[in-house]
């Protein structure tokens, strides 16, 4: 997939001192292109619409991802890949737009990971896995609880604290 091949390439795992680096700002650029997408595609349809705030994460769970779920024995596996791509990015921006991060590439599940709260706290977020979770398992993996999650370990960061939120 596109997404996954450009965040792979990019991220070298090396630490910038720089806050945001050239690379960051292609990671959120493409993320959030991608975001956009999802946006373009069914702001028009839904009463309420995306619009980046953690609210907006039920609309996501609640009127996109679970057609897609309801859906997905019938459902080529590009497009599958593409609304995970897409609602994953979505997540991820809403993350960083109200928690802050950085952008970096989790090898063992071949996919993007935002980590907010360095150098202090490392909350790591893991959106395009809990997007095809929630395809795959339904309402048992809803995105707004999952996004609490790490919401609060955000909020309530000291320093030290490491947590991945699956």
């Amino acid at each position: 997939m596109g997404l996954f091949d450009f965040f792979k390439k990019k991220s070298n795992g090396k630490t910038n001192e720089n806050p945001i680096d050239e690379t960051q700002l292609e990671f959120i650029e493409k993320t959030t292109n991608n975001a956009e997408k999802l946006i373009s595609s069914f702001n028009e349809r839904l009463d309420d619409g995306l619009d980046y705030s953690e609210s907006s994460l039920t609309v996501l769970d609640e009127e996109i991802l679970s057609l897609f779920s309801e859906n997905k024995d019938d459902m080529d596996s590009g497009i599958l890949e593409d609304i995970i791509a897409q609602a994953g990015s979505y997540i991820f921006e809403v993350a960083r737009r109200n928690y802050g991060g950085e952008y970096y590439w989790y090898d063992q599940l071949n996919q993007p990971i935002l980590v907010t709260g360095q150098p202090d706290f490392e909350i790591s977020i893991l959106a395009f896995e809990k997007v095809k979770q929630r395809i795959e398992n339904g309402n048992e993996d809803n995105i707004p609880f999952f996004f609490a999650g790490y919401s609060e370990r955000v909020k309530k960061g000291k320093k030290g604290d490491k947590a991945m939120i699956t």
